[in-house]
């Protein structure tokens, strides 16, 4: 018998684990209109012509979304790999909105406190995820 104990707590692992499932999505969606569509987008900035290859950013966000898609699905079935990958996602998430501070201060505030909430339920009370699993 196992002395891991369901609490309210469970929920927020659900809720990383829908994040982690739309972003996936959306990831994989971009990544794929980025192969389909052209293999390069021009941008004129002041110091010149900037180059971008479209497909190789395209097939990054596809192999990102599916990873995403991977661990969400995995994290609903309480893996303890998936809860590694959701916190490593969630506290890279958090050191980028730290660059963003200046640009938008409410919405970066407020990503980091999420992704705070969401690598305190994983660590704290992830087990919890696969005995509600099970």
């Amino acid at each position: 018998m196992s002395d891991t104990e369901t609490t309210g707590w469970v929920g927020w692992g659900y809720f990383a684990a829908i994040m982690l499932l739309v972003a996936g999505i959306f990831d994989a969606i971009y990544g794929l209109m980025a192969i389909i569509g052209p293999d390069s987008a021009y941008f004129v900035t002041n110091e010149g012509l900037f180059l971008m290859n479209v497909a190789g950013w395209g097939w990054w966000h596809l192999l990102i979304g599916i990873v995403l898609i991977l661990a969400s699905l995995a994290l609903f079935a309480g893996a303890t790999w998936a809860r590694v990958v959701a916190i490593i996602l969630a506290i890279v998430n958090a050191i980028g909105q730290l660059f963003l501070l200046p640009a938008q201060p409410w919405w970066s505030l407020i990503v980091i406190v999420l992704d705070i909430l969401v690598i305190y339920a994983l660590t704290v009370h992830g087990k919890e995820l696969r005995k509600a699993a099970s």
